[in-house]
């Protein structure tokens, strides 16, 4: 079933550093202009922006979806990035349903299978979001093996239609989703999870799925299926781009790696540390995770990006967009030295109140000594 927070598990605002997204007035009415254009800013990439204004019109409160497997500690990429998406999103009008995917994670193998410790970890997952300053009066928490089980009626005859509709071929192409690659020997669970994520857009009413790129090829399988059965409105697909790790060639962070992802509750001294010996090539824009964490977490939580420096380096600096920070690091003008401990600065700025809430909450303080002791699967 849904979790709302009771109002006593909200932390209080002043204890939370305040995103730039939030600093307009609440009572600001938006244009749907203004809404369209704010949601835009959370995707890589949108199916089609005409059928978003069409939904925004006919529709004051949209359901935004996403889903995760828990499935050990959260790096910044699940924490911060997904709070900046969701409080966009719920700025912009919507209702957002994030997918606690317990039976997912099993099917997947995570935490071995076992779903007391793949519980476990969602209660962690909700306590980061809920520290970090995720905006939850509009968020649901929803368990994908409560709200099954209580409508299986509803939920298993929509996967049978799904599964009946499409070729296992087509299936093997979503395998992406779960991080693994298609196979002969693949695991029949590996065809059923895109049969039953997809019908979980279906099952949860939703308007945009708002997920990674990684699973844009089963939210496109949802728009395949509303031609199969002739829907009408179909979800508007809206892909985030997806973090590379810290180490170079990394596409995408991962938890399974602990040196090449930073990690909510990391202390100072790990942030640091994990910045100081990530790939940074002096001059080189493309392909420079430093420089993507500053783009797509420093900017949008802070609107500016400020380097201390000393007189003989050139003195401090301040950014205010990053086509400034990528031709001043591409020219030469700012080095990886003076790079890397500012966006170490912002980093630990930005994760106090979440290690503060780890540190004095005996709830989240047990739960995190827990997932600790997990050993990740994959």
């Amino acid at each position: 079933m849904a979790t709302k927070l009771a109002p006593e598990q909200v932390i209080p605002s002043d204890e939370i550093k305040s995103m730039s997204i939030s600093d307009a007035p609440e009572d600001q009415q938006m244009t749907v202009a203004e809404r369209c254009k704010l949601i835009l800013t959370v995707g890589e990439q949108c199916t089609k922006e005409d059928e978003l204004r069409n939904l925004l019109e006919r529709k004051p409160e949209p359901i935004a979806y996403d889903g995760f497997e828990p499935s050990g500690r959260m790096h910044i990429a699940q924490g911060v990035m997904k709070a900046i998406n969701v409080n966009k999103l719920t700025k912009a009008g919507c209702r957002v349903k994030i997918l606690i995917a317990d039976w997912f994670a099993k099917m997947n193998n995570k935490m071995g299978g076992d779903m007391q410790k793949i519980e476990t970890v969602g209660h962690y997952f909700i306590e980061v979001w809920k520290s970090i300053g995720m905006d939850l009066e509009k968020v649901e928490f929803v368990w994908s093996s409560k709200e099954i089980n209580s409508r299986a009626h509803e939920y298993l005859p929509l996967v049978m239609d799904i599964a009946g509709r499409n070729s296992i071929e087509r299936m093997k192409r979503c395998t992406q989703i779960m991080g693994r690659e298609a196979g002969d020997n693949m695991p029949l669970a590996q065809a059923m999870y895109p049969c039953m994520q997809c019908a979980d857009v279906f099952f949860l009413k939703a308007d945009i799925c708002q997920m990674g790129t990684d699973q844009r090829k089963v939210n496109m399988l949802a728009r395949e299926y509303c031609n199969q059965i002739q829907k009408k409105d179909k979800p508007v697909i809206l892909s985030h781009r997806m973090l590379p790790g810290l180490k170079e060639g990394q596409n995408k962070m991962s938890k399974s790696d602990e040196s090449s992802a930073i990690f909510m509750e990391d202390d100072e001294a790990q942030v640091n540390l994990k910045i100081k010996k990530a790939h940074c090539v002096p001059g080189e824009v493309k392909g420079n995770p430093c420089l993507e964490y500053v783009q797509h977490l420093i900017f949008p939580w802070f609107n500016e990006f400020v380097v201390e420096r000393s007189e003989k380096n050139g003195g401090d600096i301040t950014f205010t967009n990053f086509e400034q920070l990528s031709n001043a690091y591409a020219s030469g003008q700012l080095h990886p030295g003076d790079l890397k401990p500012a966006l170490a600065k912002s980093l630990n700025k930005m994760l106090e109140p979440v290690r503060s809430h780890f540190k004095n909450d005996p709830t989240a303080k047990q739960l995190l000594r827990s997932v600790k002791s997990f050993r990740v699967t994959r």
